[in-house]
């Protein structure tokens, strides 16, 4: 019986029966451990025989026991892949997806609106192994244009990381597939229940677990999600080949995190659109970047690709960027920090300098600050924003 995904996050991952006691733990324990025993010279002589032809079979602690198998099953069945690999975090799994796919003398397109640690792996990393990476606009540049014959990787964040600019991932994934580039989609913010990049037309999706997978603010996690065999053999022998490891415990705390994930992304979202209805009466906004949003540019996207949405905005104010920081420090119940997805609100100050290689920002001098609207009472964040807003009309 093929069950709602909702149904399955609650019951993928429980313990087995143990067949003596007919008893099983409803949460499946974290299993932890460095060392694998094997029960015969044969059994070992298989599971390496499966190793060398790129499939995900255990060795060694590395490659993670049962607690890790149950989180890769629930991102297959969220995302619709078939191979699933972890990593202690999502730049972890950005720095594995451009190891595993590029050599050097390679070439990458990243669209501008990316994740900014991205932008220091390639200054700091990529550069240094011979690895070229370039930045697009997906809505202004044309993709076919810039693809060149060492182009081995197109790599975009859906919506973006700032200003959550939704992409056609549709038609990205045309022209990529035309010139036989795999395409990889951050979907960090869709955190594989609202958004299916692979269903789209994407190769890879990659999601920081550690945002709505885990919901609770309390661990690091990333994961990439394929469905093709050979890229899936060369994520594994990378992750292996690099001691990618990820502990039990982290996968435990993301099981036990996924399985609210149905009842508290809606609760976000809900929450995250009574803000924006506020925010948009205030006399120094000038735009808001939520592509729910009826007025948001990409709201015909979100709606055509998405099921739902999370609690992620950015605002625009008429006035620079320093003065809004005497808001965010009056702000008490938004905590300052550049994480999301847990529980809590959060609000980021947006440098200018972040905002300045997205194409898609045309604020010029304005200020803008992304929240995290988190699980408290909706009217009780309104009523902090109201007051730390009210500075303004004083400056």
């Amino acid at each position: 019986m093929t069950h709602h995904i909702d149904t399955s996050l609650v019951h993928i991952g429980s313990g087995a029966f143990d067949p003596e006691t007919k008893t099983a733990a409803v949460s499946l324990p974290a299993v932890r451990t460095s060392t694998v025993r094997f029960e015969s010279l044969d059994a070992l002589e298989k599971i390496q025989a499966q190793r060398a032809q790129g499939k995900h079979v255990v060795t060694y602690g590395i490659s993670g026991l049962d607690t890790h198998r149950a989180l890769e099953e629930i991102f297959n069945t969220l995302e619709g892949g078939n191979y699933c690999v972890l990593s202690p975090s999502g730049l972890a799994s950005i720095h594995l997806l451009f190891i595993s796919l590029l050599k050097s003398g390679d070439h990458a397109l990243v669209s501008d609106g990316i994740y900014g640690p991205m932008r220091t792996l390639d200054q700091d990393l990529l550069k240094g192994l011979g690895i070229e990476v370039s930045y697009f606009s997906p809505q202004y540049d044309d993709l076919v244009s810039l693809i060149r014959p060492n182009t081995k990787l197109v790599y975009v964040e859906s919506p973006s990381s700032l200003l959550f600019e939704m992409l056609d991932i549709p038609a990205i994934g045309r022209v990529t597939k035309q010139h036989n580039i795999p395409l990889a989609v951050d979907n960090t913010w869709g955190s594989s229940h609202i958004y299916k990049p692979l269903a789209l037309g994407a190769d890879i999706s990659l999601v920081a677990g550690t945002k709505y997978i885990a919901g609770h603010s309390d661990l690091l996690m990333g994961a990439l999600i394929t469905r093709r065999d050979d890229l899936a053999a060369l994520m594994h022998r990378t992750q292996y080949a690099i001691g990618n490891a990820v502990s039990g415990d982290d996968v435990w705390l993301a099981l036990r995190g996924v399985r609210t994930i149905a009842v508290r992304m809606p609760h976000h979202a809900n929450s995250a659109l009574t803000v924006c209805a506020f925010l948009v009466t205030q006399p120094h906004v000038t735009r808001i970047y939520h592509p729910a949003w009826p007025q948001d540019t990409g709201f015909a996207l979100w709606q055509r690709d998405c099921s739902g949405s999370n609690g992620m905005l950015s605002v625009e104010f008429n006035c620079t960027a320093e003065k809004l920081k005497p808001v965010v420090n009056a702000l008490t119940l938004f905590g300052i920090g550049f994480s999301w997805g847990g529980f809590e609100s959060l609000v980021q100050w947006v440098s200018p300098t972040a905002l300045k290689p997205h194409r898609a920002w045309q604020g010029q001098d304005h200020g803008v600050l992304r929240l995290h609207i988190g699980l408290e009472s909706v009217d009780d964040l309104i009523a902090d924003l109201k007051q730390a807003l009210s500075l303004l009309n004083n400056s």
